[in-house]
């Protein structure tokens, strides 16, 4: 019988400190998530659909819709996709790094 994650084993104080992160690899995740998120808009365009769902967005937040997309240029889309990635690993490389100064003072005396 297994006990509860919140229960001391053997009678051991329950170890709460926040573990550091590798700001690589949380860049790589939001880099991959958001260039992959940038893929899926440029399919959209591709297909054909990009103006229906921007619209459909725009309305469902209450927002006229004024813009129109443009032809699929598979340059464009490239260049979209890169620089959403790198601007991703970026934000998640600052992000993990910035995790692991705040919590340092947690793992202090471990």
């Amino acid at each position: 019988m297994s006990t509860a994650i919140t229960e001391p084993r053997d009678n051991a104080p329950i170890n709460t400190a926040m573990r550091p992160i590798s700001p690589n690899k949380a860049g790589l995740v939001l880099g991959s998530l958001t260039g992959a998120s940038h893929l899926l808009w440029s399919a959209l365009v591709l297909v054909g659909w990009g103006q229906s769902v921007i619209d459909f967005i725009f309305w469902i937040h209450f927002i006229k819709p004024v813009y129109l997309i443009e032809p699929f240029n598979a340059g464009v889309a490239l260049i979209l996709v890169i620089t959403t990635a790198v601007i991703g690993y970026g934000i998640g490389l600052l992000a993990g790094a910035l995790w692991n100064r705040i919590h340092a003072q947690d793992r202090v005396g471990e």
